[in-house]
């Protein structure tokens, strides 16, 4: 992992809805947006609620029209959470939006780009101490409008150097923009570039910290659905924070916008860029040595290790007990399955052996006990206290190592212990 870029930091929030710090020494933070509309308020709320408890640090809403700013006034009490509101074509809506007190604007120079209506938005943040996102998109930076303009764009665009051409546009409409802030004294921003290109992402991002000091905002575009859009995010978001760029992150799909969240978090708890919350749970994949049924067990074990257990514990969950050991050895909780059985450990140390019906509720028995027990000090994560010594492949689960040798159980007479 590469040294976090140094930027400036800047601060959204209020008492009431905490405060979130983007950029500097903070955590890197997690957004999302709303997936309905914001004028139907007791929706609304619910929808935001939900993404707050799902770990979402601040939540977008959409604002199109006066009755979703008019909207705000009574959302934003009813939320524990920062909310953004994200301005599109009417700069009044931004205006709206702050005297309803909402914690930051998203604006985009490809939409509001008259100077007299952007200085108006700054004039207001600056006085409500509201920051402002310039989210730059690659699907609005070309022009519209001026037909003609638009023509002699697009032809530079697809040149012979297409990222190079749509990065020239980004940056330089950005540096547009942001010279109406610097000349209005504003410098509480945080900055975006988006695309649906992966690698334009990448370059866009890379190009932007060498340029500029403040937060920046990481995203990927229409990324799709979440089948094929977790790719196309995380791949250059991981790629970016990996190299010490970015201080927040939506990543988006056309789904649930929980699964952002859930996603989002998990790709900053894989990368140590913030602390896990619950269960890090790991499991082995397909393969014909597979005893249980595995693939149900791990759905199992994640819905209910989610709902039963607050601390990190890393719990392995694996089908046959080949890579069993020494792919669980830093687990704090382990089964291994094999003949319709699984042995669980803790920490190292062999602690039940059950039939494959008792797996689930056992292992969540288990968890909840060491769970206790480092709660009151008694056992530290991440702790080994012995070795995992290779169970009897079928021993205590079935029959012992003197049948196999003997070659009275073909199914697993060509295993060796600890192969991959």
């Amino acid at each position: 992992m590469a040294q976090r870029r140094p930027t400036r930091q800047v601060t959204l929030g209020s008492d009431h809805h905490g405060y979130v710090k983007i950029g500097g020494d903070a955590p890197v933070s997690v957004q999302t947006m709303t997936s309905g509309y914001t004028y139907d308020i007791d929706t609304c709320v619910a929808e935001i609620n939900k993404l707050a408890a799902g770990g979402a640090d601040l939540v977008r809403v959409a604002v199109p029209e006066k009755k979703d700013t008019d909207a705000l006034k009574e959302i934003i009490p009813q939320v524990k959470v920062p909310i953004v509101a994200d301005v599109h074509f009417h700069f009044q809506r931004a205006l709206d939006a702050i005297e309803a007190g909402v914690h930051k604007i998203r604006l985009n120079p490809g939409n509001i780009s008259d100077r007299k209506q952007v200085e108006a938005v700054i004039e207001a943040c600056k006085d409500k101490g509201v920051p402002i996102r310039i989210g730059v998109n690659e699907g609005s930076i070309i022009e519209r409008r001026d037909k003609q303009k638009r023509m002699k764009e697009l032809g530079g665009v697809f040149s012979n150097n297409k990222h190079g051409h749509f990065l020239a546009i980004m940056i330089a409409k950005l540096e547009e923009y942001l010279d109406i802030f610097y000349e209005k004294d504003f410098y509480d921003i945080v900055i975006s570039a988006k695309s649906p290109d992966p690698n334009l992402c990448i370059a866009a991002y890379t190009e932007i910290s060498k340029r500029f000091d403040h937060p920046l905002h990481l995203g990927v575009t229409h990324a799709g659905p979440r089948e094929t859009g977790s790719i196309r995010s995380v791949v250059p978001l991981g790629h970016l924070l990996a190299s010490g760029i970015g201080d927040t992150v939506r990543i988006s799909y056309a789904n649930d916008p929980i699964f952002e969240v859930e996603d989002a978090l998990e790709m900053l708890y894989c990368l140590e860029l913030r602390e896990r919350k619950g269960v890090d749970l790991i499991a082995c994949p397909t393969c014909g040595r597979i005893q249980v049924d595995l693939f149900t067990l791990v759905q199992d074990v994640r819905k209910v290790l989610a709902e039963e257990i607050q601390l990190p514990i890393k719990v392995a969950v694996m089908g046959c007990i080949v890579n069993g050991p020494g792919e669980a050895e830093g687990a704090d909780v382990a089964i291994f399955a094999g003949d319709r059985r699984g042995i669980i450990y803790v920490q190292g140390q062999r602690v039940a052996n059950v039939k494959e019906e008792e797996i689930l509720e056992a292992l969540l028995a288990e968890c909840k006990k060491f769970e206790a027990k480092v709660l009151a000090g008694e056992a530290k994560l991440g702790e080994k206290v012995v070795e995992i010594a290779p169970p009897d492949p079928i021993g205590d689960l079935g029959s012992g190592f003197d049948k196999i040798a003997q070659g009275d159980v073909d199914k697993l007479s060509d295993l060796t212990i600890g192969e991959s």
